[in-house]
């Protein structure tokens, strides 16, 4: 009997079509840095720093070895610690909620919004008083642009300044998005970014950056990121680490990002089709007027305990899916410790048992586009 051939498998991210398209670009740039070969702080990260910084309206961008790191280095400018708590949404990467632990302060957990998956701004004044209540100072708020769109900021601010809360904006998937057509990197005190291969602006390797409007802050950041130099290297004011952008991954950034404008403009066509093709079927995303979304992920809801069979259909027809995140904060071993705010995080929890993201990438054409549709609509219509 002839045995059905396995259909060809559909790249989740496709790094390698980008690659393509910028081709001598990338290596023309590569080549200038082994040219001069200063590997380290070279010209191409002063340059990607003035871009980036232009990019979004930010007055100051410092880069770093990852994103992780860019969080962290924030929370450490503005002198987090121990006995402080930092209030972030428990559907979220764990990086969110490491960086407060890293640097001795506690995570506070709060809900998120079922509709946009970011963190519900209504739950931060009951995460303040189980802060408080446990002893701690609240100091901080880590809203998270999940999924590549804009968190509600003009919600989170009005709700931290009632506390004078540091709002530190992670942005690592959202970078490029808008919010009251704005772009991100200008909400709150600071905002950190990923350049993760994987990312809408994505290096080949690990990269990060904080942005920022207040100078003596991104000063304070680029001491901390070498080791807390001061006037020189071997001055050192603070006690720092060892987190750099490397020259060559700067300036394969600044390349890339030349293009960011255009690969936005083709996700969101892409989130489109999807969107008037699956609506009903699933619960798509949707974006709230005066955002735009950057699509770091295309991920939908499937109720009704269907999920797997969903993701197991589309792995049987060369179609890849991933859940993010299958189990919230609150639950991972590392983490259950840590306070929960009043009210819960229910919407965190049901999220998880639904949510599943589709291929996504600016270069998904609409022929491998429909395959996977049709094989979605198959899988759930009966």
């Amino acid at each position: 009997m002839n045995q059905r051939p396995t259909p060809p498998m559909i790249p989740f991210i496709d790094v390698a079509a980008q690659r393509r398209r910028l081709g001598g670009a990338v290596d023309g740039a590569v080549a200038r840095v082994l040219g001069h070969c200063q590997f380290i702080l070279g010209p191409e990260v002063r340059a990607f720093e003035a871009e980036l910084a232009r990019f979004c309206g930010a007055r100051h961008a410092v880069t770093c070895a990852s994103g992780t790191d860019a969080l962290m280095l924030a929370l450490r400018a503005r002198g987090i610690g121990p006995g402080d708590a930092v209030i972030c949404p428990s559907f979220t990467f764990c990086a969110t909620a490491e960086v407060a632990a890293l640097v001795g302060a506690t995570p506070v957990f709060v809900d998120v919004d079922a509709a946009t998956f970011n963190i519900d701004a209504n739950r931060i004044a009951g995460a303040i008083a189980t802060a408080k209540s446990a002893g701690l100072t609240p100091k901080a708020v880590i809203p998270v642009d999940l999924f590549g769109l804009a968190a509600d900021h003009t919600a989170v601010a009005a709700a931290a300044e009632k506390a004078n809360l540091f709002i530190l904006d992670d942005a690592a998937q959202a970078f490029g998005a808008t919010f009251n057509n704005r772009r991100l990197g200008t909400f709150g005190h600071a905002t950190a970014t990923s350049f993760f291969p994987a990312k809408p602006l994505g290096c080949y390797g690990d990269g990060g950056a904080v942005l920022t409007d207040d100078a003596a802050f991104a000063q304070t950041i680029e001491s901390l990121r070498v080791h807390g130099h001061g006037s020189d290297k071997y001055d050192n004011v603070r006690i720092g680490m060892t987190s750099r952008l490397d020259t060559i991954q700067a300036a394969i950034l600044i390349e890339k990002l030349k293009i960011f404008p255009d690969e936005i403009e083709a996700r969101n066509r892409i989130a489109r089709r999807y969107a008037e093709a699956l609506d009903g079927i699933v619960i798509v995303p949707k974006v709230p007027p005066g955002s735009t979304s950057v699509w770091a992920q295309y991920t939908i809801r499937v109720t009704g305990g269907r999920r797997d069979k969903l993701a197991a259909a589309l792995k049987a027809e060369g179609i890849p899916t991933a859940i993010y995140y299958p189990i919230p904060l609150h639950r991972q071993q590392a983490y259950k410790h840590y306070p929960v705010g009043e009210g819960g995080v229910a919407v965190s929890d049901r999220l998880a048992a639904e949510v599943v993201s589709l291929p996504m990438h600016a270069y998904l054409d609409e022929p491998t586009q429909g395959r996977i549709i049709d094989a979605t609509r198959r899988a759930l219509v009966s």
